[in-house]
């Protein structure tokens, strides 16, 4: 968990590098973005070294719940994001080399996303269930990301085309997060009723 956030935080200072340097609003956005992300990472972290997991079932399923709310609020951003990219019919783009360092980092992300489910899936812990969420959250928006970048760095010309797919996978990758998003609200609030009516009813 470390490693990936310390890579989410590479990548807010890049997007914010670049936002500032060309005077661009999606490289702002998407630094943004992946701040809040990194934030979230650095709680369930700290909470990772402070306890043993998979025995405060109760706080980790809020701690859970609390990734969910988060991820709802940073989807309306995201379709906001993706209307203002559709409608413009723009992407990101990114200057000289730096195409290469966020191929680079979606790569990774989704290796990582990959990873982390195979590795915390043994563990029945919800907070490392929120962390394998949160990977798989970054890896899809990166993949928009690239995505739109690549299109515009060897794309040109072809306007009809950029518009069909930024809104095919700008839209499948808002519908997945909100998804994702009310699914850890739903699943930790389903559980934390139980285990409180277990505790009530002394079974």
């Amino acid at each position: 968990m470390q490693l990936s956030l310390l890579v989410n935080l590479l990548y807010v200072v890049l997007n914010l590098y670049s936002g500032m340097r060309f005077d661009s609003p999606w490289f702002v956005s998407l630094a943004v973005y992946y701040l809040l992300l990194a934030l979230m990472r650095a709680i369930l972290t700290s909470y990772v070294q402070r306890y043993q997991l998979g025995v405060r079932l109760t706080s980790e399923y809020r701690y859970y719940r609390i990734c969910g709310f988060i991820l709802l609020f940073m989807n309306q951003a995201l379709v906001g994001i993706v209307v203002y990219m559709v409608n413009d019919n723009r992407g990101f783009s990114y200057p000289g080399t730096l195409i290469y360092a966020m191929a680079a980092y979606t790569f990774y992300t989704t290796i990582a996303s990959v990873v982390n489910l195979l590795r915390y899936k043994k563990y029945h812990s919800p907070v490392l269930s929120a962390a394998k969420m949160l990977s798989f959250t970054s890896a899809i928006v990166s993949v928009l990301a690239l995505q739109t970048a690549l299109i515009s760095q060897f794309g040109k010309g072809d306007e009809a085309f950029r518009y069909l797919m930024n809104s095919v996978t700008g839209g499948a990758v808002c519908i997945i997060v909100l998804l994702t998003a009310i699914y850890m609200i739903v699943r930790s609030n389903r559980e934390l009723k139980h285990m409180k009516e277990v505790i009530v009813n002394g079974r």
